[in-house]
């Protein structure tokens, strides 16, 4: 792309040319001295020297602006296969989306620090991936963290006598500063080993390497997410395992047929909440567990619990993240049922502008002023911080920005926690694709 100040130079360039041949010319047809013409065609072959001069100092620029340009619509391609991280298959089609971007290597390959990965480009056929590193130029890139240029086919190493890969360029990818592989361009010959070959190779392996590291940190980030779910799972409240169990105990003399009905959902219930893990399951399920925990609560608190559901039938069968609704229907009890007086929860879920709306409502203590802003930050609280940054941090990371948990609140009147679900119609094909019966398979 042009700067103003490469047109402007153009512009004046081509105003003087006009002058200059309209000077000579006019010396040819009318009677002038001879020294006009002259010095009109002089002044052309001067001109024309600094416009060679010009366009030479010019052009570094236009490489550069054009290399640029490839490597940023090869980190549009690729950005999708290096967030799954260093594999077979992503770095697989990573050197095929590199080759169709460049004109002058003849093959690419990706290597992690054992192991070629992927391969693109003439030599596919006897290049092996999945085998070890063979070359000692591709450890020692590796150790050292700086490039390498490969000039003849013996330093490549490649076994086959006619293989035409005869140069190469040996560069390293890294994860906060240690080595992850490497990247490697290979030429047909030496001769097209340029300064300009070996600048983009550096910047497309900094590129890759950016996208690994980003990769690297949202697998912490789920993986860190993950066993605080996990977490979540094992921590029994004691409190309220041994209030289940006295309650179905003082059933078991005063209503048998109700304490064999608490019990089935007691086991029901902590059967799913062991079973359930990172898996997508549908909304009309998880709602399913709220029932069958608020069935033991209510065994416990009688009438003073009571609890209304309406769903839109849409949004039943959308895959959502385990335990989204059940823990905050448990805080609701936890933190909200006040010493005597009845305790009102209702859910709503509908459809509102493009976005699955899940509202749990409560009429209990509330949250004062001071401490409702920080209730979504992670450790805050007893028992109530972990269960709604658990939350609000998985429907973020399954169903992207503009996902997540609101919290309305007012001292002794209330509360309600709204879950977000952003992006409906790519919800509802997602669940097309991996609904009810990759659901069924899972379990």
């Amino acid at each position: 792309m042009r700067t103003r100040r490469s047109v402007a130079i153009d512009v004046l360039l081509a105003s003087a040319v006009v002058v200059l041949v309209s000077t000579a010319v006019f010396g040819l047809f009318a009677e002038v001295p001879p020294v006009v013409p002259l010095a009109a065609v002089i002044g052309l072959a001067v001109l024309a020297v600094i416009m060679v001069i010009v366009r030479f100092a010019q052009w570094p620029d236009h490489l550069v602006a054009l290399q640029s340009q490839t490597i940023l619509a090869i980190a549009n391609e690729t950005s999708t296969y290096m967030r799954q991280g260093l594999t077979n298959e992503t770095a697989q089609a990573v050197c095929r989306i590199i080759l169709a971007n460049t004109d002058t290597a003849a093959a690419v390959a990706i290597t992690d620090t054992h192991c070629v990965l992927g391969f693109a480009g003439i030599g596919q056929d006897h290049h092996s991936v999945g085998g070890p590193i063979i070359t000692r130029a591709t450890q020692e890139v590796l150790e050292s963290a700086r490039h390498e240029v490969l000039q003849s086919r013996e330093e490549i190493g490649c076994p086959r006598a006619d293989c035409v890969l005869k140069a190469a360029i040996v560069v390293p990818l890294a994860i906060r500063a240690e080595p992850a592989g490497t990247l490697k361009f290979y030429y047909t010959a030496p001769r097209m080993l340029t300064e300009t070959q070996v600048s983009m190779a550096e910047g497309l392996a900094r590129l890759l390497s950016t996208q690994l590291e980003l990769s690297e940190l949202e697998r912490q980030t789920e993986l860190a997410t993950r066993m605080e779910l996990k977490a979540l799972q094992a921590q029994i409240n004691p409190h309220f395992l041994f209030n289940t169990i006295n309650t179905i105990a003082s059933l078991i003399r005063t209503d048998p047929a109700r304490a064999r009905t608490v019990l089935r959902e007691f086991a029901s219930f902590y059967r799913r909440t062991l079973e359930t893990g990172d898996e997508l399951i549908p909304l009309s399920m998880e709602l399913e567990q709220t029932r069958r925990y608020l069935v033991l609560e209510q065994a416990r608190f009688g009438d003073r619990v009571s609890f209304t559901d309406k769903i839109d039938t849409r949004l039943s069968s959308i895959l959502v993240p385990a335990f989204i609704i059940q823990p905050i229907v448990e805080n609701s009890i936890q933190h909200g049922m006040r010493p005597e007086g009845p305790l009102a929860i209702t859910l709503d879920a509908v459809a509102e502008d493009g976005q699955a709306i899940v509202r749990i409502t409560d009429d209990g203590n509330g949250i004062s002023p001071e401490i409702l802003p920080h209730v979504l930050k992670a450790g805050f609280g007893k028992g109530l911080g972990i269960a709604l940054k658990n939350v609000d941090d998985r429907l973020k990371g399954h169903f992207g920005p503009g996902s997540g948990i609101a919290i309305e609140s007012e001292k002794d009147k209330g509360t309600v926690v709204t879950l977000v679900l952003a992006d409906l119609d790519q919800i509802e094909k997602q669940g097309a694709r991996d609904g009810a019966d990759g659901y069924s398979a899972a379990r």
